[in-house]
């Protein structure tokens, strides 16, 4: 089925459904159509977790099919209709034949779907509600499993080779089991941690650096396997929300990246690929402008990361579907421009110009604060690694070259931006760069100013000099991003690691907020965020005080607004549903 076929069908899947399975599109804006919305549900952009066929024909421990409810027991969200119809929203297939492989696109972790009164309400762009620990350790359970019996590798041969496949062909298959499970097991046993994420969380930044340094770089004699890099992932952070994403004029949680274009956009979001199974390893190179080749070996799909950042500029934050106290949101709107001393807000998360980047798209001024949250996150940007294949790498807008040993946010800096570079300005060869400048002399002995002036937008977007150890523990405090709050109401759990429920429990002094809470979909509309009860997931998350900052589950800090009074604070909700 070609693509436009493939989008007419899915549309008219969604609009047909029966009436009593139907969900409830919230209004996210005139920009985000219904057509819009399906091509976002399954655009690829270069993940492989495993060959298709492989995941169709896998079993899960117990026996019964991987691909079972197409993966609603994790959370994700089904798509009738689709070409792919056993693979929920955010699941895609890139590649032809043999080749074809399953991945993974940001739909996948950023559509949400709450549940009102058994009525579901779904909102595009929104922090997914899916718990990706579980999907992780049962994919690497199943194959483990796969492995160890003969007569269910057996079955599970007939149905990706087809009956009668030669002996050959079932040892090669078998074979090549065996270097996917080695490398994944590595990553999941090495990385998952205990007490697990949950639902609706995932540390994102330690998973693309292990990811990244663990499995991508190391000898192609050990299947690029460098296992000591892998470090455990406890710095579990929420889902962002899409709506304004692109809009920001930094990003990433502890605000470390420019924002606001397409080119910081595309930095952002090749980053995640690399992270959610894009297959990349860097080659040797000779050339004075690059000694690493790291393009030919990379899964990116490279226009489809264009038209994902185009579409996040199209989705609208969801407006609140429920009644509204217009004359109490009023109030509250007071409320929120008070100075933050008196438990408003707009100091931090009023809309701001932020700095100009592109012609015709504004930005918000994205604040970096310190408000005494848990400061984990703070401490794995500090991590140090061995860069393998890339030790001695250089591109030219970094001035040095990476040492056997870097941070590896270095190493994901280097990948990114070396990757981009090659990907979309070829032309750059070393002549062509020398008569350019008027000029005879190399690449290789121009000075870092000149290098850093022809590549300075593409630095920013990755600011190696950067000294991210003056966010770290022990020094003036862990810093994140403040964002603009429309759509709030739907981006529950709250503060970056997601450690408060609701908007209701964050406005409660922290040494009176809850201590545990059980993740999910059923949504308060009173408290605005996560219902007390839930039925799909009975993970609870444990959570520690201002005593233990650094956990990764405190749910300490953000102390504005807990001194209203209950009137003003149920004003103040009032007003975070209408904005």
């Amino acid at each position: 089925m070609g693509f436009p076929r493939l989008i007419g069908a899915l549309f008219f899947a969604l609009a047909t459904a029966p009436v009593q399975a139907q969900t409830v599109y919230v209004d996210q804006g005139s920009s985000w159509t219904q057509n819009l919305r399906v091509q976002y549900y399954i655009q690829d952009q270069g993940s492989r977790i495993m060959p298709i066929a492989w995941m169709r024909a896998l079993n899960q421990t117990d026996g019964t099919p991987f691909l079972d409810g197409s993966l609603e027991r994790y959370g994700y969200l089904p798509l009738p209709g689709s070409g792919e119809s056993d693979l929920p929203v955010g699941f895609t297939t890139n590649g032809t034949g043999a080749d074809m492989a399953v991945g993974m696109t940001c739909s996948a972790c950023h559509t949400r779907q709450i549940d009102v009164n058994g009525t579901n309400y779904r909102i595009d762009g929104g922090p997914a509600i899916v718990d990706f620990q579980s999907f992780l350790k049962d994919l690497d359970d199943a194959v483990l499993a796969l492995l160890a019996d003969e007569e269910v590798f057996n079955d599970f041969a007939e149905k990706v080779l087809g009956g009668g496949a030669d002996a050959s062909s079932v040892t090669a298959l078998k074979a090549q089991v065996i270097i996917w499970s080695n490398r994944y097991h590595t990553l999941i046993d090495r990385s998952l941690p205990d007490p697990a994420w949950g639902p609706a969380r995932l540390d994102a930044v330690s998973m693309i650096f292990n990811r990244l340094t663990g499995l991508d770089i190391g000898p192609e004699s050990d299947d690029y396997l460098i296992p000591e890099n892998i470090a455990v992932a406890d710095a579990p952070t929420r889902y962002p929300f899409l709506w304004n994403a692109a809009k920001q004029d930094f990003t990433q949680w502890p605000g470390f990246a420019e924002n606001g274009n397409d080119l910081f956009g595309l930095s952002r979001n090749l980053g995640e690929v690399y992270g959610v199974f894009g297959e990349f390893h860097p080659q040797p190179r000779s050339s004075l402008l690059f000694n690493r080749d790291y393009v030919s070996v990379n899964s990116a799909n490279w226009e489809g990361l264009k038209l994902l950042e185009d579409w996040l500029w199209d989705i609208g934050a969801p407006r609140w579907p429920w009644e509204l106290d217009e004359a109490l949101a009023f109030q509250g709107a007071a409320i929120f421009n008070l100075p933050a001393a008196n438990g408003g807000c707009v100091e931090c998360h009023g809309k701001r110009k932020g700095k100009w980047r592109q012609p015709f798209k504004a930005t918000y001024a994205t604040p970096i604060l310190d408000v005494g949250t848990d400061q984990r996150e703070c401490q794995i940007l500090t991590r140090i690694v061995k860069t393998g294949s890339l030790e001695g790498a250089k591109i030219p807008i970094v001035g040095k070259r990476l040492a056997a040993q870097a941070p590896a946010f270095e190493v994901l800096a280097t990948s990114v931006l070396g990757a981009i570079i090659q990907h979309s300005a070829s032309f750059l060869s070393d002549e062509r760069l020398a008569e350019a400048r008027g000029n005879s002399e190399s690449p290789d002995q121009m000075t870092d100013d000149q290098l850093l002036k022809e590549f300075d937008e593409l630095r920013r977007a990755f600011p190696i000099d950067t000294d991210l150890t003056e966010s770290a523990p022990g020094s003036a405090g862990c810093k994140y991003e403040a964002r603009v709050l429309d759509g709030i109401w739907a981006a529950a759990p709250y503060l970056h690691n997601g450690s408060v429920p609701s908007l209701a429990e964050l406005l409660k002094k922290p040494e009176d907020r809850v201590t545990a809470y059980t993740p999910g979909p059923n949504y308060d509309i009173e408290a605005v965020g996560m219902a007390t009860q839930q039925t799909v997931f009975d993970h609870e998350i444990k959570l520690t005080g201002c005593d233990d900052n650094a956990s990764g589950n405190s749910n300490c800090g953000h102390p504005y607004g807990t001194t209203l009074s209950e009137e003003n604070k149920r004003a103040l909700l009032e007003y975070l549903k209408s904005i």
